[in-house]
């Protein structure tokens, strides 16, 4: 049973199902491909978490779309959340937004 949801095949964060704690092993699916990895952080029910390694810069992109801009490193298994991604939308900064 996945742990995690994973939308499309180029996300890079995933959502958590349920409550995983420190150190346990969660599955995720990317297509037909399934995958395991060990959670960093505690990452709470429907929050995101790393499914692979995202440089300070990148774009966190999940259901497909971008969502914000890493701040700093991110490893897989890490809780992806406001201490760590600069948001991006509707910033008013940006042309186009």
């Amino acid at each position: 049973m996945n742990h995690a949801l994973v939308v499309n095949s180029n996300d890079n964060v995933a959502n958590a199902l349920d409550d995983i704690p420190a150190g346990e092993q969660f599955a995720f699916s990317v297509g037909k491909d399934s995958y395991t990895l060990t959670a960093i952080d505690n990452i709470k029910f429907g929050f995101k978490v790393a499914i692979k390694k995202i440089q300070k810069g990148e774009q966190i992109v999940k259901y497909g779309c971008v969502i914000g801009v890493a701040s700093q490193d991110i490893e897989p298994g890490q809780s992806v959340h406001i201490h760590n991604v600069e948001g991006t939308r509707g910033r008013g900064d940006k042309k186009g937004d």
